[in-house]
């Protein structure tokens, strides 16, 4: 679903800490091989696309793949074979994807986009972290924002009339994730509502202290 933002303020409390993208960036550039896949995972609404693009920018201008491209109303969570067929596997062995974009608005796809190998390649949106090519990822993000708040960004943008269909998928995407287990992955759990607590374009608040992790694979690699 198109990226969703506006969110709304609350102080800094708790657990929560403020880490820089730059600092995300260096613990990232540390994994080995190239590309490195970065999955930005969680719920709709979320601010998933805002943090990746931020993430991007800290990162050279690193691409950017949205699940938006490759998701719709009707099919928001079976849509993954095209795009780890088409970017994921690629990538992997080191050689540049290239998917062709769903289009939203027409409700059909659209032009074709080439992701190129790049240091850092970000996945991001609803079920990006998925089972299906975790092992391909080098680190995996969760962005973390309260129901209310996410449905709130929904309908803010796509009006009033679209709450059945972001109830719908709000649903679908609660049973993906209760399955699948994207969250209990993260390296880094994202408040996706931080606030005015920090400059949001340098930093953001992390929920819970950082998850160690077993040592990677070589890099990416294609099974």
């Amino acid at each position: 679903m198109p990226s969703v933002g506006n969110p709304s303020h609350r102080p800094l409390t708790g657990n929560a800490r403020v880490l820089t993208f730059d600092a995300l960036v260096e613990r990232i550039m540390a994994r080995p091989g190239e590309p490195r896949l970065v999955a930005v995972d969680g719920p709709g609404g979320a601010g998933k696309s805002t943090f990746s693009r931020r993430l991007a920018r800290a990162a050279g201008e690193a691409p950017v793949v949205p699940t938006d491209d490759f998701a719709s109303w009707d099919h928001p969570i079976d849509w993954w074979p095209r795009l780890f067929e088409q970017v994921i596997r690629p990538l992997a062995s080191g050689r540049s994807g290239r998917y062709q974009r769903f289009d939203w608005s027409q409700g059909r796809l659209a032009d074709w986009v080439t992701v190129p190998v790049a240091p850092i390649v970000v996945i991001e949106g609803v079920s990006s972290g998925r089972s299906e090519w975790r092992s391909h990822l080098s680190f995996l993000v969760w962005v973390e924002t309260d129901r209310d708040e996410r449905l709130r960004r929904g309908l803010e943008r796509d009006g009033e009339d679209a709450r059945p269909q972001w109830e719908e998928w709000m649903a679908t995407e609660d049973h993906h994730f209760a399955v699948d287990g994207s969250r209990s992955h993260a390296q880094v759990l994202v408040d996706g509502n931080p606030g005015d607590s920090i400059d949001p374009e340098a930093a953001f608040v992390a929920l819970e202290p950082e998850r160690t992790e077993p040592e990677p694979p070589a890099g990416p690699s294609v099974s």
